[in-house]
């Protein structure tokens, strides 16, 4: 089992930023990938980023392309997501997970894939 807890949400004004923390704690040896999903008020949830372990590859979804950057701490089994010029839009629960090494090449994309999940942060961006 691999627990996630996410930290660094809040209220920002468009225009700001914020910087959200994912602490990966348990059987992280097990890790291929880890990424972020957001779901909005009546919204289903969708997917924002992603990183595989090994820190080589990140993918993002157009919405946040140029926006938003992933990044693993390298001393410890910490993801982050900084967020800049932050839109109302951007409003959501956001929501780490993980994924477990596969036999096969998984979509980083789909929710369905991700063995593990946070409890959710919410961020809020005013207009």
């Amino acid at each position: 089992q691999v627990q996630l807890v996410e930290s660094g949400g809040g209220l920002v004004q468009a225009g700001g930023s914020l910087r959200l923390s994912c602490a990966a704690s348990g059987r992280t040896f097990s890790i291929y990938a880890m990424g972020w999903f957001r779901q909005a008020p009546g919204k289903e949830r969708e997917f924002v980023t992603a990183i595989v372990w090994s820190g080589t590859s990140t993918y993002y979804a157009s919405s946040v392309k140029g926006r938003f950057t992933i990044s693993r701490d390298n001393a410890g089994n910490t993801v982050h997501l900084q967020m800049n010029s932050l839109k109302p839009e951007d409003t959501a629960v956001y929501y780490c997970a993980a994924m477990d090494n596969r036999n096969w090449t998984p979509s980083l994309t789909m929710r369905a894939q991700y063995d593990y999940w946070g409890q959710g942060t919410q961020v809020t961006v005013s207009s």
